[in-house]
């Protein structure tokens, strides 16, 4: 069976997700919030095993989004435990399988603690090629693109759009050839909106925390049966 839908990702090199839901999760078992959140970063990282075990080389995450930070002070905070938690926990088994963490958003608005915790994952990952776990921290599509503008003045010349796409935050990883949303709405919510151009997008009513494998294959089996034209007949 794994070895079938290999061949069927074969063409996917990059899936992100937008893992929306968990409040909700919570909610709907009468538990806090940040239970849910905690149960999200469980299904994190099942899935992301999962997806590196069907061949697909990168995956991105939104995981804390430039527009959370509107949220109470007690879940801002919980969230950013979170991160925290998951980097120091995980890290060694980014390095046991290989897999080069990537971070896209203004980092700079984290603690003193949680940067250095990203920038000691990063280092200690900077070196696999296979696997590549891109994580977007306090990220807001229109932000990267905006600061990616603001660095194009510096060329001489008109820049093409390969010169651009170099200035995002994705320069080291390919456009995700799908992007799939949890949670039921069906918008992109300011997340890769540049990248996005010819993703292949799927809303799925379930929550985060019950996403599964075999949700993940429903998804890549359906994304299989698309015809991606890319503007061609």
């Amino acid at each position: 069976m794994l070895k079938d839908l290999k061949k069927q990702t074969s063409s996917i090199s990059h899936i992100a997700f937008i893992m929306d839901g968990n409040g909700r999760w919570a909610k709907s078992r009468l538990m806090p919030r940040k239970l849910g959140h905690k149960k999200g970063v469980e299904t994190l990282k099942e899935v992301t095993e999962a997806v590196y075990a069907r061949g697909i080389k990168h995956i991105s995450v939104y995981a804390f989004s430039s527009e959370n930070k509107q949220r109470p002070e007690d879940e801002i905070k919980n969230l950013v435990s979170l991160v925290k938690e998951y980097l120091k926990k995980e890290l060694e088994n980014f390095i046991e399988n290989e897999i080069r963490l990537e971070f896209m958003g203004d980092l700079d608005y984290f603690p003193k603690d949680t940067q250095d915790i990203i920038g000691d994952s990063l280092e200690k990952t900077k070196h696999f090629k296979n696997k590549v776990l891109n994580i977007a921290l306090n990220y807001g599509s229109q932000d990267e693109i905006l600061r990616a503008a603001n660095l194009a003045k510096k060329f001489p010349n008109e820049i093409t759009k390969e010169e651009f796409y170099s200035l995002l935050y994705t320069s080291n990883i390919p456009p995700p050839d799908l992007i799939v949303r949890t949670g039921g709405d069906k918008r992109l919510s300011n997340f890769m909106l540049y990248q996005a151009a010819y993703s292949e997008l799927f809303f799925l009513d379930i929550l985060w925390p019950d996403f599964s494998e075999t949700e993940l294959d429903k998804v890549l089996e359906e994304f299989g049966k698309r015809q991606r034209r890319f503007g061609k007949v």
